[in-house]
């Protein structure tokens, strides 16, 4: 960062708070820098216990937030975690050290810092916009009158910017994916029956740069990354149906999540050709490997184990977290030999306590009928086995695959009382929900089936309420919304990736909007090694530190906490600022963002 702009950054951080840069300025080292800081949070902080009137009860709560997320950065157990000390580049920064400053020192630092010490003082600003609504002077029918007319204006909010998110389902959009279908079969010289043919799209998936730009315009950065990741080895392909779902033009307007699911931006390239010899340990990001006590199986649960007969897919996502194992798409090789399936099955029958199995792999419903219909057969043979899950992305990438033979043979596993059989798929976006997807779906709930989604929250689908507007898609296709996955810190996906913050605020400030019903999805995230954290409570994660170029540093508690010892786990998150700027120049307005400094 220039000169320049560091000593306009210093002058605004001052300003505020210049009680804690007098702090600051006035130690002699860091060491008395905490003593002196952490003296001044407790004292704030017994100040706005024993008397909070003179400030909005919502702003007097950011304010405690902030004053404990500042304790904690102050920390120096926070400080050995994770491998920086915040404090010793507040102090030189206060003092006018500038000599040992960090090299990455830049823009993301302060503004993170800017906010939090405005929210120590209680001017966070989240609220200055908002007056005291008027029914809140009102009793009676006249306050509910009022109240009404209130939830009238946020709901309308609400829709104006869910349906500014296109669907599959939109008279609008209907005839541009007819269009994108007549040409793609024209393309492969193929005809209607043939697009009703599952066995047709996963003969002709789309496996270079060449063939999915005779079928759609690819950006020059789309085809260098595609070229190279085939060069390197690294799976692709798309199934001509999801080509289908993208649009003609290059300017990603309305198909960005579509695009962005299946061609690898040049940094995914470049970092997994760079770790192919290693991928099976160095991309093994989730560990595995250290939860596999026989092959096939995963075991991170008391009561639910992941088997994992068929280990390739129709097409391939980028930010799979399997990308490590998985060989290429639709490797011929893919099938486990059945003497491992058989093994896997009978270490579940030596092991009474799992009483749910999700099949997965890979896609397991690409496998023949013949062959899912052996592997739930064995699974039903197992009187524990309580519940069998079918991940799969079929419904949204191939969806007439769920034919009614199909569909038939699966819910005949499915029989209430005794075993539940149940489908979680992945629908990322609002615009991959389809007339063809609906039945897909509607296969498996008219056979009394449920079907459940797992959404990665990444840039494609966080912007205000996008989210929302897929919750709402899918619930009035079917589907519950099950989990959304924060996007995890493995290198070669950070493009896709979204501060922490962010989908706590999209939780707290957006699902909680819609009816109960339509935000059933829990958000997690998933500590490698041991599974999933809950991140709607603070109590499963804690804020450690704010590094030199401004992205966070948080500890994340394992589902054993308050049951059994676990290790917890570091992880550095993308800098808000960063994504602001990413938002920002798509169109956003960061302001409509500004409370996402606030969730730590």
């Amino acid at each position: 960062m220039e000169e320049k702009q560091r000593q306009q950054s210093i002058r605004r951080l001052e300003s505020c708070n210049p009680t804690v840069f007098n702090l600051l300025k006035d130690a002699p080292d860091p060491r008395a820098a905490r003593n002196y800081l952490i003296a001044y949070i407790e004292e704030t902080h017994r100040l706005l216990s024993r008397e909070s009137r003179r400030l909005q009860p919502l702003e007097w709560e950011i304010q405690m937030r902030c004053l404990h997320a500042f304790r904690n950065i102050l920390s120096v157990r926070s400080e050995r975690l994770a491998g920086f000390s915040t404090l010793k580049l507040l102090w030189r920064l206060a003092r006018g050290e500038l000599g040992a400053l960090p090299e990455n020192l830049g823009r993301g630092f302060f503004e993170e810092m800017t906010r939090l010490f405005l929210g120590i003082r209680g001017k966070s600003g989240v609220y200055d916009a908002e007056t005291i609504p008027p029914f809140a002077s009102k009793k009676g029918r006249e306050a509910a009158i009022l109240r009404s007319e209130q939830l009238d204006r946020i709901a309308e909010r609400v829709q104006d910017r869910i349906r500014g998110f296109p669907t599959g389902l939109d008279p609008e959009t209907l005839p541009i994916r007819e269009a994108n279908r007549k040409r793609i079969l024209k393309t492969f010289q193929a005809s209607e029956n043939d697009w009703a043919d599952p066995d047709w799209h996963l003969k002709h998936v789309i496996r270079d740069s060449r063939t999915l730009g005779s079928l759609i315009r690819i950006t020059r950065q789309e085809t260098e990354a595609i070229d190279k990741a085939r060069k390197h080895h690294i799976p692709f392909g798309i199934t001509p149906y999801y080509a289908s779902l993208m649009d003609r033009e290059t300017h990603r307007r309305r198909d960005h999540a579509v695009r962005a699911q299946v061609i690898p931006p040049t940094d995914y390239v470049r970092a997994m050709a760079g770790h192919r010899d290693d991928r099976d340990y160095s991309f093994d990001f989730m560990l595995e490997h250290d939860t596999s006590p026989i092959d096939l199986i995963t075991r991170r649960y008391p009561m639910i184990v992941i088997l994992k007969p068929y280990n390739t897919c129709s097409q391939i996502c980028v930010y799979c977290q399997r990308n490590w194992e998985i060989e290429d798409c639709l490797e011929e090789r893919a099938l486990a030999p059945a003497a491992k399936i058989e093994a896997a099955m009978r270490w579940i029958q030596d092991h009474p306590a799992v009483r749910e199995v999700l099949v997965t792999g890979g896609d397991p419903l690409v496998m023949s009928d013949q062959q899912v219909e052996s592997v739930l057969a064995r699974l039903a043979e197992i009187d524990h086995v309580e519940r069998i899950r079918i991940g799969s992305r079929v419904p949204v990438v191939l969806p007439m695959r769920v034919t009614d033979a199909l569909a038939d043979m699966i819910s005949a596993f499915h029989l209430p009382g005794r075993r539940e059989v149940a489908v979680v798929t992945h629908f990322e976006h609002v615009y991959e929900i389809t007339p063809d997807a609906l039945r897909a779906v509607q296969q498996f709930r008219k056979r009394g089936m449920s079907v459940y989604n797992q959404a990665v929250y990444t840039v494609e689908n966080s912007r205000r309420f996008e989210l929302v507007a897929l919750r709402h898609g899918l619930r009035m296709i079917g589907v519950d919304p099950y989990y959304s996955f924060n996007t995890k810190g493995k290198e070669e996906t950070r493009d896709y990736r979204v501060p922490l913050a962010r989908l706590q605020q999209e939780i707290r400030e957006e699902a909680r909007l819609m009816p109960g019903l339509v935000r059933t999805d829990e958000a997690v995230y998933n500590v490698p090694g041991l599974g999933k954290n809950y991140l709607r409570a603070e109590q499963h994660h804690s804020l450690l530190s704010i590094l030199a170029d401004g992205r966070r540093v948080y500890e994340f508690h394992p589902w054993e906490k308050n049951l059994s010892l676990a290790e917890t786990f570091i992880d550095v998150d993308v800098s808000i600022t960063d994504y602001l700027d990413i938002l920002k120049s798509r169109g956003e307005d960061p302001e409509d963002y500004r409370s996402v400094w606030y969730y730590y």
